[in-house]
Formats: structure tokens, sequence, C-alpha cells
């Protein structure tokens, strides 16, 4: 099993495989089963968003094996997916919310 961590701009941390997009993600997914999926909201400009990629999990009925992290800095995107997987995920998925900043360098 894979964890995977969605984001455009963080570097991936140690132990996750990076999707830079929905549709990497998606892709990562269906390959075969992700342990963690860590979750960011905003993935660019005129780009499919984290909260794309959950309507998309609870449609599809495609989830996690173990445990959803959303990690979004966006306080909206963040209440949006969040709201969205706990109504719909299995009971069984550990649901969690560990926000984490931008850091560009100079």
């Amino acid at each position: 099993m894979t964890n995977v961590y969605l984001d455009d701009l963080r570097p991936c941390p140690k132990g996750f495989t990076l999707a830079r997009s929905v549709e990497q993600c998606i892709d990562l997914m269906k390959a075969g089963p992700v342990n963690i999926l860590s979750l960011d909201h905003d993935l660019g400009l005129g780009k499919a968003s984290g909260y794309d990629l959950v309507k998309y999990m609870v449609e599809k009925g495609l989830y996690a094996k173990k445990e959803i992290i959303i990690h979004s800095a966006n306080p909206i995107g963040r209440h949006l997916m969040w709201t969205l997987l706990h109504k719909h995920k299995p009971s069984h998925l550990k649901l969690s919310v560990r926000p984490q900043p931008l850091a560009f360098k100079i």
C-alpha cells in the first residue's frame, strides 16, 4: 500500500508519493490501495481543487484505507472537504485536519 500527498507547491513528506494534480491523485488511487491520503485544497488557478477530488471520491466510493489528512492552509477549503468527507466516509476511516503553512524560498 502507498501513501499519497496531493499538493501543487509543498515538498512531499518522506513516506508519501506526490501527486501535483487531482488527475495524478486519482490515477494513483486507482493503481492500488492507498493507506494514507493527505490533501491540499488549492492546486493552482484554473485547476481542479482538493474539494473536486473529495466530491469524486464520494461519488465513486474511492477512499484511502486508513486515514485522510486535510493539510490545506485554506480554512474554507478545509471546511468544505472535511464536511463532505465526514458525512460520507466509511466509519473505520480516520479523518484528520493538520493545516500546513506555505513556505517560499526567496
